[in-house]
């Protein structure tokens, strides 16, 4: 039996670990409404008004009124911040340009971050992750990718990793999200974990970059599957760039506020 919702007011609800796929939405106000973690491939919005409407995340084929504007936003993204074309290799001396790019871009970013009272370095913007939660979130990218899919290690985590909010619980993989550490400590960490990428992309082949792991089958994330090497190291390039981007419009709010 489908449920219908008329003449509701629902103003300020939650809705959390919510299906509504496939469900039609007539006569509905979404004002000043918060979507995060949201799925909403397939979507089809028609004879609506949408104003003001700030979209961040991973957007792919993004048409409004006909038109695909990704093409427009990646060509304004990457004029706005010319490295991103360089973080899109194809051989592997691409990957390490790229990942010296990365290395130079956190250090502008950090030595800014040193110049910011310490105690808002642990607060959230909008409800994003802290500039410290956000490079506690980098050392598990990098533990995931690097260290597990690519180097084979089944258990690489630090007890200071910090998954994705949303993530499951997963069996030996860390979500101490309580945990209070200074900045130079999740540094020193971030260092260690920046320099396994380092030697990592320093050794790359493009024969090794075509090809694919070998699936690490003990319990974690990611799952026990091959990966193409490619795919795993594009992965921490985006993850690098965007959380990165993301760190630099916090710490321009936090000091402006400041």
């Amino acid at each position: 039996m489908v449920e219908e919702f008329t003449l509701r007011v629902l103003a300020g609800a939650r809705f959390e670990q919510v299906d509504l796929s496939d469900a039609t939405f007539h006569q509905v106000s979404f004002r000043g409404a918060g979507f995060r973690a949201v799925n909403m491939s397939d979507v089809r919005i028609r004879g609506s008004l949408v104003r003001n409407v700030d979209i961040s995340g991973e957007v792919e084929g993004l048409s409004v009124n006909g038109i695909d504007v990704m093409p427009f936003v990646t060509a304004e993204l990457d004029r706005r911040h010319p490295e991103r074309a360089k973080l899109r290799p194809t051989d592997a001396a691409g990957f390490r340009v790229a990942w010296t790019i990365i290395e130079g871009l956190w250090g502008e970013t950090v030595e800014r971050a040193r110049h910011v009272e310490p105690a808002l370095l642990r607060e959230r913007v909008d409800g994003e992750w802290s500039f410290i939660e956000t490079l506690r979130h980098l050392v598990f990218a990098t533990d995931c990718w690097v260290r597990r899919v690519l180097l084979g290690n089944p258990s690489p985590w630090d007890p200071l990793d910090l998954p994705w909010d949303e993530m499951p619980d997963t069996p030996g993989v860390p979500r101490d999200r309580a945990a209070r550490p200074t900045l130079d400590e999740v540094l020193a960490l971030r260092a260690e974990r920046m320099a396994s990428v380092r030697r990592f992309v320093g050794d790359l082949t493009d024969e090794q970059l075509a090809s694919s792991t070998d699936p690490v089958l003990e319990p974690g994330w990611p799952e026990s599957l091959s990966f193409p090497v490619r795919e795993a190291l594009s992965v921490v390039l985006n993850e690098e760039w965007w959380h990165r981007h993301y760190a630099e419009r916090d710490l321009a709010a936090l000091t402006a506020r400041a």
